[in-house]
């Protein structure tokens, strides 16, 4: 038996993480670029989206949890003498891993036979969930630490999001891509499909106008199944939204229809996400789109 921890870029809820058993480690996000708040314990998800929305001209800011942030929390489980894998948002867009990495060195130094465990998960938000949804259903199936460090590390490049944006400045000021490309693609209405894969984001083709890109994200995840010889039954797939839960709940819906009606034979359960704070950073409030990831069976 092992613990959990992972940090709030998953975008699990607390009463989720509650379920799980499992620890959340809270990013820092700031309104103003001054005062940072701990995501989901010191400022609400909602709450955050709606100074978006009511606020589109500022771009709020977010920090990585700090080395002591997982200090402490390791500390404690090494005190308590168990064993801890932490799942970290990629490293290709935070230094999370790395505060992670150095804090496990620092509890190390006075707990030589801690066994912490800290993983790059080379995912976010809907993705990010799914690899602690993976990692609980090993830890709750009686799966050694090692032995899910090597399935996690082993299956992690599964994982890939297929989204669209409300528009891409949010993107552009972060640097996530070109001005030019951007602005351009503002100007004609046309909704950039973005792929997350392998920490990074890539463009993924065009769509114009809203449900045309919410098609063209659910192809993308029916060919990402064709391509990998899967069914729904293989892989875990998750629906992420920000602002508009109404949107997220029509492409959840549609997202399953669609699996149902091409795999009959599958349960094809779809997962419904609110993309949290850290993300919508990045992608502004109307993101929208799906994650997918290999799902761990027992043998």
């Amino acid at each position: 038996m092992f613990d959990i921890i992972t940090d709030s870029a998953c975008d699990l809820t607390p009463e989720t993480a509650a379920t799980l058993n499992i620890e959340i480690i809270p990013f820092y996000v700031s309104l103003d670029g001054e005062h940072y708040r701990k995501e989901g314990k010191e400022i609400a998800v909602r709450d955050f989206y709606q100074f978006m929305v009511d606020n589109p001209a500022a771009y709020p800011k977010t920090s990585l949890p700090s080395l002591e942030d997982f200090e402490t929390a390791f500390r404690a489980h090494a005190e308590a003498g168990r064993p801890v894998l932490c799942i970290c948002f990629t490293s290709k867009m935070s230094g999370c891993v790395g505060s992670a990495r150095n804090a496990r060195e620092l509890v190390l130094e006075d707990f030589p036979d801690a066994k912490i465990e800290v993983i790059d998960s080379t995912a976010a938000t809907v993705t990010e969930s799914i690899v602690v949804e993976n990692a609980v259903a090993m830890r709750d199936a009686g799966c050694t630490l090692d032995e899910a460090v090597t399935w996690l590390e082993a299956e992690k490049i599964t994982n890939q999001i297929f989204f669209t944006v409300g528009d891409l400045d949010y993107l552009i000021k972060g640097g996530r891509i070109g001005k030019v490309t951007g602005r351009a693609a503002n100007i004609l209405g046309i909704k950039p499909m973005i792929l997350f894969k392998e920490g990074e984001i890539f463009s993924a083709g065009v769509a114009r106008g809203r449900q045309k890109s919410f098609e063209k994200a659910l192809d993308l995840l029916m060919t990402y199944l064709a391509e990998h010889n899967g069914t729904p039954d293989d892989y875990c797939i998750t629906v992420g939204y920000g602002y508009d839960a109404d949107e997220g709940k029509r492409l959840w819906m549609q997202t399953r229809a669609a699996l149902r009606a091409k795999y009959p034979a599958c349960e094809c359960n779809v997962v419904l996400l609110q993309i949290g704070c850290t993300i919508a950073v990045h992608t502004g409030p109307y993101a929208l789109g799906m994650g997918v990831m290999r799902r761990w069976k027992k043998q």
